[in-house]
């Protein structure tokens, strides 16, 4: 896939790739890194651990994406009392000592700084998917319409009308595929990514800022 402004995104804890998609989108060169092998992910790809690589090769690139690992952060974590590990803060550090423009992407509820909340219905998505964005740079604040559809509950088919709400083991992996726009991910896939649609916006905005403001 070539990459219409030449410009290389690293996309890391990159999982089946929803995230690079979107940056694809808006015309960047992908590569992905995750500690697990992603035998679908579309994009270059190398398995390594995301910090150890961050650490070598994040000078290489124009832009970073991290998306770490949100159990930690989740209701249900908090509910469980299990243990998951806190990346946020020394990945920031790491991106921070590159240089370079980062994205960090987690849910609500996660410690990030002055984020943007993206929703699906914020782009038509028939799903609200709402996830926290800092950024390096500067990242308008969309507006958020009333949530009036409905969540199907998860385990049983969506009915007309309600969003899906795509977690766990949910019902209709097609149906997931064609609301996220991810035709080539597995149900584990899905319930681990963001639409496409949110990393293009904000990469759009990023090819959009004056090049003083874009600076980590």
């Amino acid at each position: 896939m070539t990459a219409r402004n030449q410009l290389r995104v690293l996309d890391l804890f990159c999982c089946q790739g929803g995230a690079g998609m979107g940056y694809h989108q808006a015309g960047f060169n992908v590569t992905g890194i995750d500690i697990a092998p992603q035998p679908r992910y579309p994009f270059a790809f190398h398995q390594a651990d995301a910090l150890a690589y961050l650490a070598r090769h994040g000078t290489d690139f124009d832009l970073i994406h991290a998306s770490m690992p949100c159990q930690r952060y989740t209701r249900c974590q908090q509910i469980q009392s299990r243990e998951h590990p806190d990346l946020i803060a020394p990945v920031r550090a790491l991106l921070q000592q590159t240089g370079r423009p980062y994205v960090i992407e987690n849910v609500p509820g996660a410690p990030l700084l002055d984020p943007v909340e993206l929703c699906g219905a914020m782009f038509g998505l028939r799903t609200y998917r709402h996830r926290l964005f800092e950024t390096s740079f500067p990242l308008a604040r969309r507006h958020h319409p009333r949530h009036l559809a409905p969540n199907a509950k998860m385990g049983r088919p969506v009915r007309e009308g309600e969003f899906m709400h795509i977690v766990g083991n949910f019902s209709n992996v097609p149906l997931a595929r064609d609301i996220m726009d991810m035709p080539w991910a597995t149900r584990d896939g899905l319930r681990e990514a963001i639409p496409p649609v949110y990393t293009r916006h904000i990469a759009e905005q990023f090819l959009a800022a004056p090049l003083a403001e874009v600076a980590a």
